[in-house]
Order: structure tokens, then sequence, then C-alpha cells
């Protein structure tokens, strides 16, 4: 094991989350536990992944959750491995529940020049009912940035998106491509905008709205016999919009069809996705679930084609260089594996001294001069 590598994870350790200190050392390794020199308690290498205390072998459990992810049925699943259905049911919550923690801590954790993001909601029938998921998307690298469950298609809905896209993005030239709900418009306004000092003066704080933010929506129209497709500008001029779509896309004009493949490769990976499918989701949560275990697999598991660069090694050889969304958005330099992806830890956040009243003890200053 490679002690660089590894953080303590115990949240009253004042070195949780902290690589190469030199505070970890080998308890057992055939236990496979360590021991940290500043909290003195020991803890399990495996502890932050989907393999802490687990019974089943690991490599059975990332492969039934890689056939899950790549929509194979839970029935097939169950035939072919013997698994109790609770069993692969519970291994699937466990996936979703790290890939969001992943998720949350490599793409929504980090400010982006997105430069162009398309955004789209897809309607899912569930046993009684009907769901929402809106999802984002940055067009120039494919990646996905989240998604938002909602029992309605309404405001709440596209305001959470709206802000989990404001999360991520630098204070740069943004377009945002849309359909035509009359939500997505007040909804990205609001979120994209910031507050005016006050100057002493009282009363309510002003708001302004982000410069840079230019809106395009594509309204689609079916009738019988008939499909009218419009788009119109919402915000920003001609000229802005067509340079921004010239840097992210490379060609074209007004469009969402990039989160429409994307949201084609979901339907096609998750079986509650599918437009005449007999599995049908029965709670929200396991709508949740598969959203962030493909959105991981797709970000950082899987080479995009359209993505993958050119290079000549001579003249009459041509070679290419594949990427994952991950990749061109510069998140990672390699494609991850199945095992990686599912191993991958996330630190807890740095320790804060506890707030008491009166002066820090000694003991107290040297810990946050130390580890703070």
């Amino acid at each position: 094991m490679n002690l660089e590598e590894i953080f303590c994870p115990i949240m009253d350790c004042p070195a949780r989350g902290q690589r190469g200190r030199g505070n970890i050392s080998v308890h057992s390794e055939i236990e496979q536990r360590c021991y940290c020199n500043v909290c003195e308690k020991t803890f399990s290498i495996k502890k932050g992944t989907i393999c802490y205390r687990l019974k089943t072998d690991p490599v059975q459990v990332m492969l039934v959750i890689t056939l899950l992810a790549y929509g194979c049925p839970l029935q097939a699943i169950v035939a072919a491995f013997g698994f109790d259905e609770r069993t692969v049911k519970s291994w699937w919550q466990r996936a979703g529940e790290h890939c969001q923690q992943v998720h949350e801590h490599l793409v929504e954790g980090r400010q982006l020049d997105l430069g162009q993001v398309q955004a789209d909601e897809i309607k899912v029938k569930m046993q009684g009912g009907v769901i929402w998921m809106a999802m984002a998307m940055m067009v120039s690298s494919r990646l996905w940035l989240g998604g938002v469950i909602s029992a309605r298609r309404d405001k709440v809905l596209i305001r959470s998106l709206a802000d989990k896209v404001r999360g991520i993005a630098l204070c740069r030239p943004l377009l945002v491509a849309v359909d035509g709900l009359p939500s997505y418009v007040k909804a990205f306004q609001r979120a994209f905008r910031s507050k005016l000092p006050r100057h002493g003066q009282w009363g309510r704080c002003q708001w302004r709205n982000w410069s840079e933010l230019m809106m395009v929506q594509v309204v689609k129209i079916r009738t019988p016999g008939n499909f009218n497709v419009t788009r119109r500008i919402v915000q920003g001029s001609a000229e802005q919009i067509a340079q921004l779509i010239q840097a992210s896309q490379g060609q074209g004009g007004i469009n969402t069809a990039f989160i429409e493949r994307l949201n084609a490769t979901f339907r096609q990976r998750l079986n509650v996705l599918t437009r005449r499918t007999r599995t049908l989701a029965r709670q929200p949560q396991t709508l949740h679930t598969g959203m962030y275990v493909v959105g991981c697999l797709y970000n950082f598991c899987t080479y995009h084609q359209s993505l993958r660069i050119s290079f000549a090694l001579s003249e009459r050889s041509q070679r290419w260089l594949q990427r994952t969304p991950a990749i061109a958005a510069d998140l990672t330099h390699h494609r991850w594996t199945i095992e990686e992806l599912f191993s991958f830890k996330v630190p807890p956040p740095r320790w804060s001294p506890p707030k008491r009243r009166g002066r820090p003890s000694k003991h107290t200053l040297r810990l946050i001069e130390q580890w703070c």
C-alpha cells in the first residue's frame, strides 16, 4: 500500500483528509488497516469506497454494477449470478451514493470556463405517476454537469439545475441553449447575478445580471403531419452567440443536439428511462442512483469519439488520441477504470478547531499551526 496516497478519514482527527504528511503508518497488512499518529486511531484503507464492509468479492460486485449501468436488466443478473434481488439493489444504491460524492468533489467542486451549456429534461414513467429529470452538459468537452429530479416540471426543478451550473461556471462569456420551457429564462437569469454593494444604504439589496450571459431557445412544435423548429435569441447579440458556438462546437448554428444525444445515452443505459419498458422505477431514489452512476461512467470511464484528437507520426501515418469528457475538461489525465472509479476516496473537509469561549489552549494553537 502507498502511504503517501492514504489519508485519515476519522472526522475528529486534525489531520483528516490530508495526504503525504507523514502521519500514516501500517497497522496490519493482512487486514489492510493503517494507523494515524495524530488521533492515535486505526482505520481500514477501504473506508470511503464501495468495498468497505463488503462480504462479497469486490470483483463480482463491480461486474454486476457495470452490467446494470450498461442496461442489463436486474432479473437477468439475478438469474445469471444467483444473487438475491435485494442484495443487488443495495449494491446499486451504494454505488450511486459513491458516484454522487465523486461527482460533487471532482465536477461540482471545480470552477470551469463552460463556454456553452445545453440543458434539457426527460419525462420518466414510474409506477403510479410521472417524474422529471433535468440535466445539463458542457458542450466543448461533452462533460455531464449534473442533474436534478422532481415530481413536477416547474420552476423549482429548473432553478435547482441552474444553481448547479452556476456553482461550476467561471465568470466568463457563457451561452445557455435550452428548449422552449419559459422557466429556463428566469431561472438562469436569477442564478447568474451578483449583489451590488449598498454603501451604507438601508433596504433591500440590488442585484446585477451577468452582462456576458447569453441565452437561446430551440422551440419544437409538432402538429399532425408537420414538425416546426423555431430558434430564438433571448439574451445577447448574434455576433457574440456565433463566436461562442464556433469556439465550443466548431460549426453549426443554434441547437440542443448535444444534450439530446446525452439523453439518448442515458435512455440506452438505464432501463427505467426506456420509452416502452416493463421495468418502471418504483421510487425516485432508484432514478437518482442510476443517474449518478451512469453520469460518472460517462464522464470518467467512456471514450467519446467526437473528442478524439488526431496526430501524425509521419507523413503517411496518422493516429488518434482518445479522450473522455473528464480528460477534455482537464479534470483528469487518463481514462479511469471501473475499479478506479469505485475505489476513489473523497477526502473529508479540513479540520477546524472547535468554537469555545476564551483563549485557545497551547495544544489547540499547535494543531491549528500544523494542520489548518
